[in-house]
């Protein structure tokens, strides 16, 4: 590869990039020509030199006065609160964003009149007018991508540091402000490229294009993820999220295809915010393909990861993102590779580390390797603060698992319900699970497969190799179902049935009907090697487990989750098993609201995980016949 110096002041090709000299004194007019040295802060820092990234800055700009070092330096901030969780961490990023947000007032263009901003919150399509965006300067321009990107930087701290309602709504106000000017540069780029004889007008800079791309396409993708009872109000104010269309301008800034294995926007070329964009797109394919389906393309995170691997071999987010893509083909095994080594890659920013460690927590459940499971979850308990209950929780399931004492497990579980954390003023539904789970141990000292409970939360089971299915995880099941004959007069015994055969159920599923995603090794042994049961026997004895759950619902006494989550299963396995009509009625059960196979007890109130399990159900029956589930 030739040694191109690209404007991001990167030398494409080459290990270490040289820092851009930066103009000393700062002229205010030329703050654009800075835009080279914060694209090499960006990129130093992408590649896992945090400090380094930071001490340029600060070398450079000591008051981050400067219009993208003042935004670059807030975004680091905003991301290392991000993954601290940490009140401290926070506050620091707040306070940037703040920062950075005001140098950014100070080169817009002067607004309208209050009653048209004001008015701007009614009717957002005034904010698509392209004219007054025609008007402003190119420095104009970026001040007011700028604007927005730090506006929203501030709305999602906001909420993450105050925690209350009244937050939230103040910064669900500002998220509108930073919608509205989105699509307003992005109706000014599609604009001015349409009056353009080529199609693409050249005085618009990458840098710009970039960011926008990033900005419309991401706020867009936000608005297509949202439910259908919020989309509802949302469209209200004139807004609406096109995932196809999101997606197309997220890849647009590198110009990724599908058409192409690699992408027609080089190193050299490339606007300084195409490395967010690239990564918002393999974080879509890889992390939100757990909650939906439609338009998830394992193919094109494929390519992401290839490319970027060559310029970022030692980025602590890209390793983490190619073990993301392992995990999503159920190669786990593997993707412990990358985890590691996105550990050994900085030590500069401990608190990345968590993204790591959960993940190492999760795909060693998918190999059931319980105690190297719990060493992770050790190591997010005494390093994280995204969730301490959580943690917690995965040590103590662990060790009732058989890999510890259960007293050392009790005193964990007494500790879990005072952990939970609120954010705008709500509690965290995954957090308020295990808080119940830990009080069910309390009262009845004993919790069922708890470890395998959590890897079906955490998709565990859905990215297990076929023969840790086999041979691992469904001989515990059957192992525990054993140990329950002669229990059945005891409370809470059809709760651990259930939930039993429920594992049981989707165990057998992904032995009949792999993830459609999986990639299963060329040498690997058959269902029938593995089980001594056909494909078609696996899918007849998932059936019949499933049943077992509905028949059995009526009588459980606590974990009413479980019939719903049943139904939601059965509805993906009718689908794979070619009974469509069927399926779709199993998800319409689960979105009707009503009471499904539950007792008395089971009719008070929502049950566990209501919201998320929504949210997947809406996925799949949206991608019913379009693609297999």
């Amino acid at each position: 590869m030739s040694t191109t110096t690209t404007t991001n002041g990167l030398i494409e090709g080459a290990p270490i990039p040289i820092p851009p000299t930066v103009a000393q004194p700062y002229d205010r007019d030329k703050a654009l020509d800075d835009i080279p040295a914060a694209g090499y802060a960006l990129n130093t820092f992408y590649a896992s030199q945090m400090v380094e990234a930071e001490a340029y800055i600060d070398e450079n700009d000591p008051e981050k006065s400067r219009l993208y070092f003042a935004s670059c330096y807030g975004l680091f901030q905003c991301i290392k609160s991000l993954m601290s969780f940490a009140d401290k961490d926070i506050l620091v990023a707040l306070q940037r964003a703040k920062h950075g947000n005001n140098v950014a007032s100070q080169y817009r263009k002067n607004g309208g009149s209050l009653t048209t901003r004001l008015a701007s919150y009614v009717v957002s399509s005034l904010s698509t007018n392209v004219g007054p965006v025609k008007s402003m300067t190119p420095l104009e321009r970026h001040a007011e991508l700028i604007y927005a990107e730090t506006l929203f930087e501030k709305a999602i701290l906001g909420v993450m540091y105050s925690g209350d309602w009244l937050s939230l709504i103040k910064e669900v106000l500002n998220m509108r402000t930073t919608i509205n000017i989105y699509r307003s540069l992005y109706k000014y780029i599609t604009t001015v490229d349409g009056e353009s004889p080529s199609g693409h007008d050249d005085t618009v800079d990458e840098h710009l294009r970039s960011g926008v791309y990033f900005g419309y396409g991401l706020s867009s993708l936000i608005l297509s993820l949202l439910p259908s009872k919020v989309i509802t109000i949302v469209e209200i104010f004139g807004y609406h999220g096109d995932r196809t269309e999101a997606l197309d301008v997220l890849q647009r800034a590198g110009g990724w295809s599908k058409e192409s294995e690699e992408p027609t926007v080089s190193a050299a070329d490339e606007g300084i915010r195409r490395l967010l964009c690239d990564m918002m797109v393999l974080t879509f394919h890889t992390v939100l393909s757990s909650v939906t389906f439609d338009g998830i393309d394992i193919t094109m995170a494929d390519k992401i990861v290839r490319w970027s691997s060559h310029r970022y071999p030692n980025s602590v987010f890209l390793l983490w993102g190619q073990g993301r893509l392992l995990v999503v083909r159920s190669q786990p095994r593997e993707a412990l590779v990358y985890y590691k080594k996105a550990i050994a890659a900085q030590s500069q920013y401990p608190t990345l580390y968590a993204m790591s460690y959960w993940e190492m927590a999760i795909a060693n459940l998918a190999l059931w390797d319980v105690p190297e499971s719990m060493a992770s979850w050790r190591d997010l308990e005494r390093e994280s603060s995204w969730s301490k209950a959580i943690y917690t929780y995965g040590v103590a399931a662990c060790l009732l698992q058989g890999s510890g004492p259960t007293d050392d497990a009790a005193a964990l579980l007494e500790k879990v319900p005072g952990l939970l954390q609120k954010i705008a003023g709500k509690s965290i539904p995954l957090e308020k699970l295990v808080s119940r789970r830990a009080r069910k141990f309390m009262k009845e000292r004993r919790l069922v497969l708890p470890a395998l409970e959590i890897g079906y939360i955490f998709l565990a089971i859905t990215h297990a190799p076929r023969e840790v299915l086999a041979k691992k995880m469904l001989p515990e099941i059957k192992s525990c179902l054993e140990g329950m004959k002669g229990r059945e007069t005891l409370g809470g015994y059809h709760d651990d049935l259930c939930l039993s055969k429920f594992l049981e159920g989707v165990c057998l599923r992904y032995l009949a009907y792999p993830d459609v995603e999986a990639v299963l090794p060329s040498d690997s042994p058959s269902v029938e090697e593995l089980t001594g049961m056909s494909e078609a026997e696996c899918a007849k004895q998932a059936e019949a487990a499933f049943t077992t759950v509905f028949e059995h619902g009526p009588s459980i006494e606590l974990d009413h989750h479980v019939v719903y989550h049943a139904h939601y299963e059965y509805g993906r396995f009718l689908s794979r098993h070619g009974q469509e009509d069927k399926a779709r009625g199993q998800f319409e059960l689960v979105l009707s609201g009503k009471h499904l196979e539950v007792g008395p007890s089971g009719k008070k109130g929502k049950y566990s995980l209501k919201d998320m399990l929504y949210v997947q159900t809406h996925a799949a029956l949206e991608a019913l016949g379009k693609r297999p589930l």
